[in-house]
């Protein structure tokens, strides 16, 4: 079983960074793929980003290619979500998400999900 805990949300304007952390429980994170979602009011979740088990292969959706990055830590068993030139329609609460094997898109591939944080970029 592994426990996904986000941090590292909050309130910026737009134009603003903010990096978001993962952080699992189980001690061998690097088994797994991970990925980034989110969901705004109203929307459905969507695909922000992933990263592969080694780290050798990103993946991202094409509204936030460019401007955030993914990146993980296996000896810390942490992932993180650097977003940068933050826009209005970035706000939601993301989710990070782990899954065996290789990083997808979908979100219906990923077995453990985190509780999500709130981002909100205000123009």
């Amino acid at each position: 079983q592994v426990q996904l805990v986000e941090s590292g949300g909050g309130l910026v304007q737009a134009g603003g960074s903010l990096r978001l952390s993962c952080a699992a429980s189980k001690r061998f994170l690097g088994r797994y793929a991970m990925g980034w979602f989110r969901q705004a009011p109203g929307k459905e979740r969507e695909f922000v980003a992933a990263i592969n088990w080694s780290g050798g292969r990103t993946y991202y959706a094409d509204s936030v290619k460019g401007r955030f990055t993914i990146s993980r830590d296996n000896a810390g068993n942490t992932v993180y979500l650097q977003m940068n030139s933050l826009k209005p329609e970035d706000t939601a609460v993301y989710y990070c998400a782990a899954k065996t094997e290789w990083a997808t898109v979908a979100a219906r591939d990923y077995n453990y999900w985190g509780q999500g944080t709130q981002v909100t970029v205000s123009s």
